[in-house]
């Protein structure tokens, strides 16, 4: 099965490429959105500002929710995972994918009048609070390695949670769309492990 990297400028791939070659899938990156009609999964990574996402065109858009819509697993890593919702309030007028309801806001900077370091950088807990297929096999308490200043908002389509001065979206699903505010490609087996189940989920019949 081809996996599709969408490549859009923000941040480095190479870190993401690796790890999904060591789990022997088979990536390419599509230099137009037809090419994603090859593609068996979807993977929109991403660092940086949300404003970057506009690289991502409404062609690249429609292409991207026609692929989801006709069954195609899409993952979306770090600010690929922001991009999934509405939009977020680091670039108000930049739309997200809407593939999930919400906005996404930034962290915190003071929780029950403590400081708290923002943006947040480094090795976190999850907190799994529900089943679905994209945590299967991730331990209680699994260390997985952040950086970001915004994040998710925690709706039903929320998977675990994790805490910096106050609880946000570490990880969602809803169906066949899933995403991760950490780097799973810098998170050790446990990273590696959450993209085996979305090759998995790739895998299954629609």
């Amino acid at each position: 099965m081809r996996v599709a990297l969408i490549d859009y400028r923000a941040g480095n791939l190479t870190s993401v490429k690796k790890a999904f070659a060591a789990i022997g899938a088979d990536l390419f990156i599509p230099a137009e959105p037809a090419e994603l009609r090859t593609a068996g999964a979807i993977v929109v990574p991403g660092v940086g500002h949300f404003a970057a996402t506009q690289a991502l065109t409404p062609a690249w858009m429609d292409a991207i929710r026609a692929e989801v819509d006709a069954g195609r697993p899409l993952l979306g890593i770090c600010l690929g995972m922001q991009w999934l919702f509405e939009g977020s309030d680091e670039a108000p007028d930049c739309a997200g994918l809407s593939v999930l309801a919400g906005r996404c806001y930034r962290l915190a900077s003071e929780s029950n009048g403590t400081s708290v370091k923002i943006p947040h950088v480094g090795w976190n807990a999850l907190e799994v609070r529900r089943g679905d297929s994209i945590v299967k096999g991730v331990p209680p308490g699994a260390q997985v390695y952040f950086t970001h200043s915004f994040v998710a908002p925690m709706t039903a389509d929320t998977v675990a949670v994790t805490e910096h001065g106050r609880p946000f979206a570490a990880i969602v699903q809803r169906d066949r769309v899933a995403g991760v505010q950490f780097h799973p490609e810098k998170s050790g087996e446990v990273g590696l492990r959450i993209l085996r189940n979305f090759l998995r989920l790739a895998n299954q019949p629609r």
